[in-house]
């Protein structure tokens, strides 16, 4: 009789090896630096694209969940106040959760639709559509 660390062995050698799971979705780090009292973002654009959606609209969000004023110059966005890079991020990655990824299979290939006066995101995966809550 085999012992069980034995076994052990034999099963990992039995079974296919996965490797490490792959993210298919990561959405990029912002890039800014701060200069005085703004923040100067430089890839607003890059992220907005990256995640389908407007960039008038991740700009709005982003003004609104800082709680501050910021106006867009040529590739350049200027938020007033000095925000870290990682603040940014979290707040990027929170309006992933609310406007990218779909509630149900949490996926993010989803598109926004809107429908007389509201706005739904449609998943394209699972076929899961819901208003937007804000």
């Amino acid at each position: 009789m085999m012992s069980y660390e034995d076994l052990v062995k034999r099963f990992r050698q039995l079974m296919p090896y996965k490797g490490e799971e792959k993210v298919r979705f990561e959405v990029p780090k912002v890039k800014g630096r701060m200069q005085g009292k703004k923040t100067i973002i430089s890839n607003l654009k890059q992220i907005a694209d990256f995640l389908d959606r407007d960039e008038k609209m991740l700009l709005s969000f982003l003004l609104k969940e800082l709680a501050t004023k910021g106006i867009q110059e040529g590739q350049y966005t200027s938020f007033s106040g000095n925000f870290s890079a990682d603040k940014i991020n979290e707040k990027v990655d929170k309006f992933v959760s609310e406007f990218v990824n779909c509630r149900e299979c949490k996926k993010p290939d989803t598109k926004l639709v809107k429908k007389d006066r509201v706005m739904f995101i449609t998943c394209m995966a699972c076929g899961a559509k819901y208003p937007v809550r804000k």
